[in-house]
């Protein structure tokens, strides 16, 4: 016994000295619930199932747009259709989905110092009045390509006229929707950009107001009949003129005409009136050498007038250099 009592206290000494010459341990502080959760595997990013469609250099001034119009996305209209994009505008109340693109336009404008409301997109609210704007600027590209009350239309460059659904609209455009026969506009949309979609269709992806209570992202087949057309942030389309037109490019056309000596100064208007029909049938009868002449001033008649001005200029003595 006394033996059995000597082993056993020799074991508790041995472990007892094991015992000291381990460290301290350490309690770690208080987790928080979300340190106390295990570690998340890292997601993937999900692929988009649509690859976007390369576009020329844009302009400086549409990537800050776009920056301002992205920060809104989410916002909600309060009760009885409110938004503070209405309410900047005056009309707390309104259908405000040109509201919301006049409002980032111009908090472009004071955070950059720039003046693009008003002159490179219209400050309105209303049906029409923004397609107007545009068309009146020569700046509104119909999905079909052809200006009711005016002709066909193509883009600086082309030696031929536009078809339907070609034109690819560019980040920073204005999508104008219309619902009825008459052309109405209905809605509009700020362009983000195009893409085409696993399903082989090219789809125009946008940033939108009060679609149905607040700002998103969408995407429309660009074929998409309620589309009527694209009011243009670069003046880089034309279209035919014809009598009874008005706006800045029967204006830049009048002022060729009389730098080509076929209307006087004082015609110069900005109304494709009987004077300006006759100046340019002169010019088909004598330059074009048409057989037929219209007074119509199409892309090849434009062309022509481009032509012939540009051979005067470079032969007049004005534009000789002189050398010592």
């Amino acid at each position: 016994m006394k033996r059995f009592l000597c082993l056993w206290l020799l074991l508790l000494l041995c472990s007892l000295s094991a015992l000291a010459e381990q460290p301290p341990v350490t309690i770690p502080d208080l987790l928080t619930a979300e340190e106390a959760q295990p570690p998340r595997p890292a997601i993937e990013p999900e692929a988009q199932p649509w690859t976007v469609l390369p576009e020329p250099e844009r302009p400086a001034f549409v990537p800050l747009l776009l920056a301002v119009a992205q920060g809104e996305l989410g916002y909600v209209e309060g009760g009885n259709n409110y938004s503070k994009y209405g309410e900047w505008s005056g009309d707390p109340n309104a259908a405000w989905c040109a509201e919301f693109i006049c409002w980032c336009v111009n908090r472009t404008d004071l955070a950059n110092g720039l003046s693009l409301l008003d002159t490179v997109y219209p400050n309105y609210s209303g049906q029409n009045t923004g397609k107007e704007w545009f068309i009146a600027r020569g700046r509104f590209l119909f999905r079909k390509a052809v200006c009711p009350d005016w002709g066909p239309q193509w883009l600086d460059g082309m030696d031929r006229n536009l078809m339907k659904n070609e034109y690819l609209p560019r980040s920073g455009d204005l999508l104008f929707f219309s619902y009825n026969a008459a052309g109405d506009t209905e809605h509009v949309a700020l362009v983000e950009y195009c893409a085409r979609h696993d399903d082989g269709q090219i789809y125009v992806h946008v940033l939108e107001g009060n679609n149905p209570d607040r700002v998103q992202r969408n995407h429309y087949l660009l074929d998409n009949n309620q589309i009527l057309g694209y009011g243009l942030c670069e003046d880089i389309a034309g279209t035919t003129m014809r009598f009874g037109n008005t706006g800045d490019k029967v204006l830049a056309l009048q002022k060729q005409l009389w730098e080509l000596g076929y209307l006087e100064e004082r015609h110069l208007t900005g109304t494709y009136g009987s004077h300006t029909r006759a100046a340019v049938a002169n010019f088909q009868q004598e330059v074009m050498l048409a057989s037929a002449t219209n007074g119509i001033a199409n892309l090849y008649t434009q062309q022509a007038i481009t032509d012939r001005l540009d051979e005067q200029r470079y032969n007049s003595p004005a534009s000789w250099l002189v050398t010592e």
